[in-house]
């Protein structure tokens, strides 16, 4: 195995991890939270003092800090699966007669990338100033529950809209807080959360793009050289027909760049699918991440209303406004004349 595939074997158990972690970063009531600091206490009885410290002030700088570290990851994980896919996959099917609009389309899709991921990092989310203050608060009515009239932001020393929120990475208060992203290392709220839902998008397409082309290649292998129709002789010389764990680690041996770089598409294809219908979730519901997650606290009932037996309020989501008016919201942020107009 040369040092490509180890790179980006290594590449693939990282991404792996950090994404976890940057799911639940801000939620720290997760499980996974809770499993990381577990496993951080019974390690804490074998590792010296010195190195938890300073791993501990590493994980903090990285986590709980603005950085351009997932960044750079970012772009070198798409210069390795491109790579990989320009130099052979792209190579072989056009030798096997692949359409070019085919193989021309992950491109397309990572300039379209680029674009909504730098719209998205240099984008003002909604800052809250003392400038805009006035104009902001009125945008959105507090729901009584998640937002409460009169609280003070310590940081900004300004009173937080409904929906706002202080962010700890850039220490601002955002307009529509959604969370803030390491990923493009900058908030996302209600400014900047179009190019988030179109960079997520592209991503999620790009990634099975990219899978469907490489997996077609290799049925495209299996089928031209017949090797289902073949056999094979084991260590103690026995003859059997051709299975498919024989033929994942024949294409293995054969292509091990490549049957890699699928299994890691095709995981990455699955988790931003699933993190692609969260968001669509949320937006066609009208609601942010912060919001969600501090709705579980409250329940979720159609109606708001003090329990008769232990008297907790019950959260109800105010600010949905039917799916289409919801997700014209996420593109076309309101404004305090139109909400006066309604």
């Amino acid at each position: 195995m040369d040092f490509l595939t180890l790179f980006l074997i290594y590449l693939c158990f990282l991404l792996t991890t950090v994404a976890l972690l940057c799911i639940c970063t801000g939620r720290k009531e997760s499980f996974l939270a809770r499993s990381v600091n577990g496993a951080s206490q019974v390690l804490s009885f074998v590792i010296p003092t010195q190195l938890q410290r300073g791993t501990q002030r590493a994980l903090h700088r990285l986590f709980h800090t603005r950085s351009c570290l997932f960044v750079v990851l970012h772009v070198a994980l798409q210069a390795a699966v491109y790579g990989e896919y320009t130099w052979e996959v792209f190579v072989y099917c056009w030798e096997l007669q692949f359409h070019l609009l085919l193989l021309l389309l992950p491109y397309l899709l990572l300039a379209g990338n680029m674009g909504c991921f730098i719209l998205c990092s240099w984008a003002n989310p909604g800052v809250i100033t003392k400038s805009n203050h006035a104009s902001l608060v009125k945008i959105y009515a507090y729901d009584g529950v998640l937002f409460q009239k009169g609280i003070v932001c310590p940081t900004c020393n300004m009173e937080k809209p409904a929906r706002s929120k202080h962010c700890s990475f850039c220490s601002i208060c955002v307009h529509r807080f959604d969370h803030h992203c390491v990923w493009v290392n900058n908030c996302i709220g209600a400014f900047n959360a179009k190019y988030f839902f179109l960079y997520l998008f592209t991503l999620t397409a790009m990634a099975a793009t990219v899978a469907i082309i490489t997996a077609a290649f290799l049925v495209q292998v299996v089928l031209l050289s017949n090797l289902m129709h073949g056999s094979y002789i084991d260590d103690q010389g026995h003859e059997h027909a051709v299975e498919i764990l024989f033929l994942i680690q024949h294409l293995f041996l054969t292509f091990p760049r490549i049957v890699f770089m699928l299994g890691f598409v095709t995981l990455l294809t699955l988790v931003l699918s699933a993190y692609c219908c969260f968001n669509l979730y949320l937006a066609l519901t009208n609601q942010t991440s912060n919001e969600w997650y501090k709705s579980r606290r409250h329940g979720c009932f159609h109606h708001l209303e003090l329990q008769p037996h232990d008297r907790q309020v019950v959260y109800k989501n105010i600010y949905s406004k039917g799916v289409w008016m919801n997700l014209k919201e996420i593109f076309k942020p309101p404004t305090v004349l139109e909400r006066k107009k309604k």
